[in-house]
């Protein structure tokens, strides 16, 4: 039976899947005005296809354009050159198709784990029940069932982050961006969260752009990884990851090392420090 949560975009818009959530970067910049008339490029002109479905990840040190790059594709900055396509359609704004997860949870205080879920839903021409099921359904699947309603400060780090999932992953969005939603959180948490993340992404298939400095992060989680510079930014190489999943750190492939040195490789070239 199809979940609650996969039939809301039957109901209300396109079911992401292989056929959308494509992302089409061409030439893309950003450049920021600072005070005395100062211009900052934080992005270079970047090129990059993202196909459906897929899971990529951005990854590089600090200052490096990673979460600007992030940004523009979800419309919150602007580009000043270029072009960026979601499903050849150019991202002048916010989309309600794309959902986006960071670091700081973002949960609303004075609501419950089961409030914050069903304020996500309230866009949708969907009922009361529907959106209660919904909620109740998402929030099962991040492994919170019994704690709908407890409010985020009685919460630990990693269970606000599964609300926060929960609430992305209910609106099943055509594109999730993150960035470094587990970078706060304590190495066995961090492997908790990978597992409920690929699980989801697993049957949802939403295109996930995964922001992390962290290279074994980024070799757990995605299809691609893009090496980014420091800034301003670009892509200085693409990784295919083609180990089968679930990858686990402790138990690391040739391939898995092979990748991580070259990774880190690049990352200590000159000028690619932390800023």
């Amino acid at each position: 039976m199809m979940s609650a949560v996969l039939k809301l975009h039957e109901e209300t818009h396109t079911m992401p899947g292989t056929d959308v959530g494509r992302i089409d970067i061409e030439n893309a910049s950003v450049v920021f005005n600072a005070p005395g008339g100062r211009k900052i490029e934080a992005l270079a002109p970047t090129s990059l296809v993202i196909e459906p479905g897929s899971f990529i990840s951005l990854i590089g040190p600090s200052g490096c354009g990673k979460s600007t790059l992030l940004n523009a594709v979800g419309g919150f900055v602007p580009i000043t050159s270029g072009t960026i396509r979601l499903d050849g359609e150019p991202v002048t704004g916010i989309n309600p198709d794309v959902g986006v997860v960071f670091q700081q949870y973002a949960l609303f205080p004075w609501f419950t784990a089961l409030g914050n879920v069903l304020f996500a839903l309230k866009r949708f021409p969907i009922s009361k029940e529907e959106r209660r099921d919904r909620a109740y359904q998402a929030l099962k699947e991040v492994g919170l069932e019994g704690r709908e309603n407890t409010f985020p400060g009685q919460l630990s780090g990693g269970m606000r982050q599964r609300v926060a999932l929960a609430r992305t992953f209910v609106t099943s969005p055509k594109v999730l961006l993150m960035d470094e939603p587990f970078g706060a959180l304590d190495a066995q948490t961090r492997v908790v969260m990978h597992e409920i993340l690929l699980r989801i992404w697993e049957a949802r298939k939403s295109t996930v752009i995964f922001v992390t400095h962290d290279v074994d992060e980024a070799l757990i989680l995605s299809d691609k990884a893009h090496i980014m510079s420091a800034g301003p930014g670009r892509i200085i190489e693409t990784m295919d990851i083609t180990d089968a999943r679930p990858r686990l750190a402790h138990q690391m492939t040739e391939n898995f090392l092979v990748n991580r040195n070259h990774i880190i490789g690049l990352l200590r070239q000159p000028g690619m420090g932390d800023h």
